[in-house]
């Protein structure tokens, strides 16, 4: 028997892991244990029954953690990274005036470190699984999967296919030699990671304007044939449903539906601004949602009606959009903006309860990004995508509902560790294998460079200044006064 010690999780396997607890679907079950071998779960049992049948291996105990599935983030941007700290204050659609610059400004070298950066913060938060909705920037896609493996991170990689060019709101469709290309580039790049064992490819178009109706369906097609998603910001803001309405008579997601683009082969990104109707299509057709609260909060117009979704059986998982990179602060997050915009007004204690805002932080993200069969569940024959967090902590060690706890009381500081494909890949929120430290002194640098080469238009200014405006506000207001 040996305590916890990065030795004993960071040597070859396969390891007979015994913790306190391990959170199974049904909730956590004391007592248990997992044997880990080849990246994945090869046994998830009671630990007296893996020692009888695993007699060869060494138990290696974990006393006052809890081992529970890794969380799955729906919907990122690796890319915009280095423009984490722009996004205060700023009303909606901030992608035209601050992601589209910042990204047409990242060459090779800072598209690489920004994506790595991202998923280093993903890392520490507890993600183990990060959905990149496509990259702006001029440089091959295979730079966000490098720097995503090197990482050491699950990435499911999207592949931009706009196909309208110029301001989507203005600009007509595109000639068919354009859309005709866009659909070669989407299947080349669906063949291009078969076999990788940590990225996984899928389609992305930025908002349904930035494609003519021919790519959303193919693309839709392609995707399905695949095994794979796309990935499509839907219904986020008010501007996009009123173009939409203009355009086409439809709102997004209904023209989507039109099309013939939605189903379980569509991750629609936000969907904060939905109709009784929209629902009722989300779930009729299997499409999946990626509910964004944080970045909702941030600079969207609305909440996503997550717990409606629940209640009628849309698949969805949770997205942190970029915002920050803490699992358990996303699962506060989703529960929080539903029991603000939606509990209070009715009452409603529960706003679906921990273990919903858990489950869709992993099970249900894992399907919805088209990984069900592959990651987000401690079970046998799935990916070994895993967390170690530590219930003795004063904020868990009271627990008498641990989902809930996790929930409500629970942040990155309690990860000791985390596992992707079996590999211990963070332990106690250092990277291991490469020197993160030294990496995120280079990628500021690269940052700052980068953001002011880039034509980045704020409307809010940063605190210090708005302070110190409104100090002089407030002098001179006085100093009227007093004459």
């Amino acid at each position: 028997m040996n305590q916890l010690t990065r030795d004993h999780l960071d040597s070859p396997g396969p390891h007979l892991l015994v913790p306190d607890a391990v959170l199974l679907p049904e909730g956590p079950a004391d007592g248990y244990a997992v044997v880990v071998a080849d990246g994945s779960f090869r046994a998830v049992g009671p630990a007296g029954e893996l020692a009888r049948t695993h007699p060869h291996l060494d138990a290696v105990t974990l006393p006052g953690h809890l081992l529970m599935p890794g969380f799955v983030d729906a919907h990122h941007h690796l890319t915009q990274s280095f423009g984490s700290a722009l996004a205060f204050g700023e009303p909606s659609e901030i992608f035209r005036r601050v992601w589209v610059p910042l990204e047409g400004a990242l060459d090779e070298e800072s598209a690489y470190a920004a994506a790595k950066l991202a998923a280093l913060e993903a890392l520490r938060g507890g993600f183990t699984t990060v959905t990149d909705a496509g990259t702006r920037a001029d440089v091959d896609v295979d730079v966000v999967a490098s720097a995503a493996r090197d990482a050491g991170i699950r990435c499911v990689l999207g592949l931009v296919c706009n196909d309208v060019a110029g301001d989507p709101a203005t600009a007509a469709e595109d000639s068919a030699s354009t859309t005709t290309a866009v659909l070669e580039s989407a299947e080349k790049h669906l063949a291009r990671y078969d076999g990788d064992p940590l990225v996984h490819a899928s389609l992305a178009v930025s908002i349904p304007e930035a494609a003519t109706s021919t790519t959303l369906h193919r693309t839709a097609r392609l995707a399905a044939e695949a095994g794979a998603i796309v990935q499509i910001h839907v219904n986020e803001h008010l501007a996009g449903v009123e173009r939409s309405l203009v355009r086409h008579g439809l709102r997004p997601l209904e023209h989507l539906h039109r099309i013939g683009a939605l189903g379980p082969q569509l991750l629609a990104a936000h969907a904060t601004l939905l109709t009784p109707r929209e629902l009722t299509l989300l779930a009729d057709t299997g499409t999946a949602v990626s509910y964004n609260p944080v970045a909702s909060a941030w600079k969207g117009n609305a909440v996503a009606p997550a717990t409606a979704m629940a209640e009628r059986g849309v698949r969805f998982g949770l997205g942190t959009d970029g915002t920050r990179g803490d699992g358990f602060r996303l699962a506060d997050a989703a529960e929080f903006a539903q029991r603000i915009a939606y509990g209070l007004a009715t009452g409603d204690s529960s706003c679906g309860a921990g273990w919903t805002w858990l489950e869709h932080a992993t099970a249900g993200g894992a399907d919805a990004v088209g990984l069900g069969a592959r990651t987000g569940t401690v079970a046998e024959g799935l990916a070994a995508d895993f967390l170690l967090v530590d219930l003795t902590t004063p904020e868990l060690a009271l627990s008498r509902d641990v989902p809930w706890e996790l929930v409500r009381r629970g942040n990155r500081d309690q990860i000791t560790a985390v596992f992707v494909a079996g590999d211990l890949r963070l332990w106690r929120g250092l990277p291991t294998g490469w020197d993160g430290p030294a990496f995120v002194r280079q990628a500021a640098e690269l940052a700052r460079t980068t953001v002011e080469r880039a034509p980045i238009t704020r409307v809010h200014p940063t605190s210090t200044a708005a302070r110190q405006g409104s100090t002089a506000s407030t002098a001179a207001r006085q100093g009227s006064a007093a004459r």
